[in-house]
């Protein structure tokens, strides 16, 4: 509880520096994977708090969002190798985004920043799985995760983003991720560490450059440091650190059916409406040399190259949601070089599918990881292909989303055993 408190209070004093400000908020999503918003917030019943005391209208008349969300994921492996075991992991979030832009009187200016407590055990460590169950579990922490200050250009056209903040929150990352509760579907690729791509929450310091050239199609590009081991050089995220080698990341993306926006192209239960589509292409590469297992030399660089696309597949009125969507996604890297070098995802989402009066979503999903056999251990068998499968279905009531999930893995962490899990997910706007 008092780290929860502590999040709360860091979360409220930065929107209390902010009440100077006199424009609207920016209404881009600022929060990726499983912790963005399956519903747009605006109606204050979707909040459990509603208007805390009129303090989030007044705040938002001045141009400051704030945002607390409770996250819990749980499972129970029904059959593996290992004992049966429920496990469960918690997150609490505070975000606040701010619009600068009436305070230094020059618009296109906005400020972000998310601090978050996490904790319990991970499922997925347990069973020795690539494809973890959990899309939030990693390391226990009280954190400051990212933070950025942000311009924007030519009606959002240029976006140029400096301070602290996560590669795979917006490169590799699942634009699906709220439908699907296993890792690499509602998050991002597990294996973009191996070019030591950050992810969240032990974000690196950044900067990075997004241009909109024509209707519908985006570029960006991304510079962070490369620090491997963030957790423990900068355990609170309090003080960047700039260790490592640089790791840039590079995307290409096009959407269909809607504007692309100058940040990230938002997936909820208000932009599904018709056809929309999101293709996008990247690569990660790093200047670090990194060992080669069958030989004594060190490669002098790293790379990834992955490729995604979501699109809605059909709909019941092509003017709204309900219907079917698909998402697809591959990556791969040097076997030399990358112990799991390649990964696949695939899935399909049916949005409405229960005649009630709650949103509700049923999500099929599939994961494929291989192992280099680079990699093998002298006189082990050869690495299997782990195949992950899960389907859960999303149902939302006002500030809570509650989402029960049953999972199958086959060959897991690419030997032969086999589980089964089953689980929830349980999120609160608070």
């Amino acid at each position: 509880m008092q780290n929860t408190r502590a999040i709360v209070t860091v979360a409220w004093c930065l929107c209390a520096l902010a009440c100077p400000v006199y424009s609207q908020a920016t209404q881009e999503e600022t929060l990726p994977g499983a912790n963005a918003h399956e519903t747009t917030p605006g109606p204050l019943h979707s909040y459990l708090f509603a208007d805390w005391g009129g303090k989030r209208t007044r705040l938002a008349e001045k141009g400051v969002k704030f945002d607390f969300q409770y996250l819990n994921e749980s499972f129970l492996n029904l059959k593996s190798e290992q004992k049966e075991r429920f496990t469960s992991w918690d997150r609490v979030r505070g975000t606040v985004d701010i619009d600068l832009g009436a305070w230094i009187e020059k618009p296109g200016w906005s400020f972000h920043a998310t601090a978050l407590w996490q904790g319990g055990s991970d499922v997925g460590a347990y069973l020795g799985l690539l494809a973890d169950p959990s899309g939030i579990a990693s390391v226990n922490t009280f954190r400051l995760d990212s933070w950025w200050v942000q311009k924007q250009w030519l009606d959002e056209r240029l976006t140029v983003r400096a301070g602290q903040f996560a590669e795979q929150d917006s490169y590799g990352d699942q634009n699906y991720g709220t439908s699907f509760v296993f890792e690499p579907m509602s998050y991002a690729f597990g294996n973009l560490a191996t070019t030591q791509e950050s992810y969240s929450p032990p974000s690196t310091p950044a900067f990075e450059i997004r241009f909109v050239p024509i209707h519908h199609v985006y570029v960006k590009s991304m510079v962070v440091s490369g620090e491997p081991s963030q957790f423990s050089h900068n355990p609170t995220g309090l003080v960047p650190q700039f260790r490592g080698d640089p790791v840039s990341v590079s995307e290409i993306g096009f959407t269909s059916g809607k504007r692309t926006p100058a940040i990230r192209p938002a997936d909820n239960a208000t932009t599904r409406r018709g056809y929309t589509g999101l293709y996008k292409f990247g690569a990660s590469y790093n200047l670090q040399k990194f060992p080669e297992p069958a030989s004594a030399t060190l490669r002098s660089s790293n790379y990834l190259l992955y490729a995604m696309a979501n699109q809605a597949l059909w709909r019941v009125d092509p003017r709204e949601a309900r219907g079917l969507d698909g998402t697809f996604g591959y990556d791969w890297s040097p076997p030399s070089v990358n112990r799991n070098n390649t990964a696949l995802m695939a899935g399909l989402r049916f949005n409405e599918p229960l005649p009630i009066h709650l949103h509700n979503t049923m999500s099929l999903g599939y994961v494929q990881n291989s192992l280099s056999q680079q990699f093998l251990p002298p006189g082990m068998p050869a690495f299997k292909t782990e195949h992950g499968a899960e389907f859960n279905t999303l149902i939302v009531v006002g500030p809570f989303l509650w989402q029960p999930v049953i999972q199958y893995y086959a060959n897991a962490g690419g030997g032969v055993e086999r589980a089964v899990v089953f689980g929830f997910r349980i999120k609160v706007e608070l």
